[in-house]
């Protein structure tokens, strides 16, 4: 469903995005996690078609997104970081603008707004001018707005960012049921906690390459960290240098100490 064929993309002399070979089934909840400036919005941007690849080539559900744009975008769903809606339009109008884009007819478009209204909880603010909403409200119209036309991919750039604990649960439920029914989601995410607990398998990228691709179990055995948190994992990995890495060790030991200190004394 998402393919990167040997991409490359560079920003005049900065490689952002090296030599990315990356696919992605049918069904799948992938997260890309890297720090900053690894290239992980980069990478997004030319799946989305916001940016062209220097070299190689990027496919959505086997279409190339640079040459077959309008193919692969009508099979896209996309939440970017920060939510782009139209202030003077309420939210209601927004998503009827929305569908319309897409050239649902009336009825499947009325249908499919009331499902969003009802699954992102936004019957208490949609009909207000989206200039008045907060940052999780917007970015909760915008996750309807994305899964309005029912697309087969979804990308999200950060996801959670701005989100009450409520909104968080829901959109991870909802995340969850949409893989399921056999969506394909590419996420990426700075809250390691969240891959850990929704994602089928996770990419780390670092200064532009991919580091790491497979499921948490297989890193912590790649990394001989058992027992350890995505957390630990995915700092090792992305640790320049030996200190750092004996560190990130150390850290890792002293939680298990602790664990072991703080667990109740068993009587004989």
């Amino acid at each position: 469903m998402v393919e990167f064929e040997n991409v490359t993309r560079r920003y005049g002399a900065k490689l952002a995005v090296a030599g990315l070979d990356l696919r992605i089934p049918r069904g799948e909840l992938f997260a890309l996690l890297g720090p900053n400036g690894a290239g992980k919005t980069t990478a997004i941007k030319m799946l989305v078609g916001l940016l062209r690849p220097s070299t190689g080539t990027v496919k959505l559900c086997g279409y190339d997104v640079v040459r077959e744009s309008r193919k692969a975008n009508r099979l896209l769903g996309y939440v970017p970081d920060t939510p782009q809606l139209y202030e003077k339009l309420t939210g209601r109008e927004f998503l009827l603008f929305i569908a319309d884009m897409h050239a649902l007819d009336c009825e499947h478009a009325r249908q499919q707004i009331t499902e969003q209204i009802a699954s992102f909880e936004l019957s208490s603010f949609v009909d207000d001018l989206t200039e008045t909403y907060s940052h999780g409200m917007k970015q909760r119209l915008a996750f309807a707005a994305a899964l309005i036309h029912e697309p087969s991919v979804l990308v999200i750039d950060e996801p959670l960012v701005g989100l009450d604990p409520r909104s968080v649960r829901l959109v991870k439920d909802l995340l969850r049921v949409k893989v399921a029914h056999g969506m394909t989601i590419f996420m990426s995410t700075h809250l390691l906690s969240v891959a850990e607990e929704i994602s089928d398998r996770v990419g780390i990228v670092d200064q532009g390459r991919l580091r790491f691709l497979g499921t948490v179990g297989q890193l912590q055995n790649e990394l001989s960290l058992h027992e350890s948190s995505l957390e630990h994992l995915y700092l090792s990995l992305t640790a320049t240098n030996d200190r750092e890495i004996d560190s990130i060790r150390g850290m890792h030991s002293d939680d298990r100490q602790e664990a072991a200190a703080s667990a109740p004394e068993v009587q004989p």
